[in-house]
């Protein structure tokens, strides 16, 4: 049994109804959703002029293995009515993979950990919540202390309780 961290992420639409949704058809497709952090709202990443994010964490126990989660985290995304038009663009849901067990997987397609989820409070704050003391493969560190040393200035507060 493989354990994976997700992160969940909208600022269209109905963004809590979004992530909410996400997480059926994950439970649906990937694997038995075990832990899911409280939904945190967040000033958008590096981009000026867009609404605010609704951010959550949760861990996934499946069977599949990580490149079969990234197609299926694809589809969810489809689904949902994801568009990829820019880089860092508004979205209605975004489903990253964080971390997949303890692998380092650096592929054409694929990098886990994900590459800046150390640089990202939108990121750590749920993260930390749920796995405080999860070690990040590359670096050796915690989550704790990924989010002590983070240089982030964006503002993640708690929205809502699930």
């Amino acid at each position: 049994m493989n354990t994976l961290y997700l992160q969940l992420g909208s600022n269209l639409g109905q963004r809590e109804e979004l992530i909410d949704n996400a997480v059926k058809k994950i439970s649906q497709f990937i694997g038995k959703v075990t832990i899911r952090s409280q939904i945190y709202e967040s000033t958008p990443w590096r981009v000026d002029g867009q609404a605010n994010y609704l951010n959550q964490i949760i861990q996934v126990k499946t069977l599949l293995n990580s490149e079969e989660v990234l197609v299926k985290t694809l589809k969810i995304e489809n689904e949902l009515g994801r568009l990829r038009l820019e880089k860092w663009g508004e979205r209605l849901i975004d489903i990253d993979i964080i971390f997949f067990n303890n692998d380092i997987i650096e592929t054409s397609t694929l990098c886990i950990p994900h590459k800046h989820m150390h640089e990202r409070n939108f990121v750590l704050v749920p993260l930390h919540e749920i796995a405080p003391s999860l070690i990040h493969p590359k670096y050796n560190k915690t989550v704790s202390d990924l989010l002590n040393e983070s240089k982030d200035m964006e503002k993640v507060v708690e929205y809502a309780s699930v």
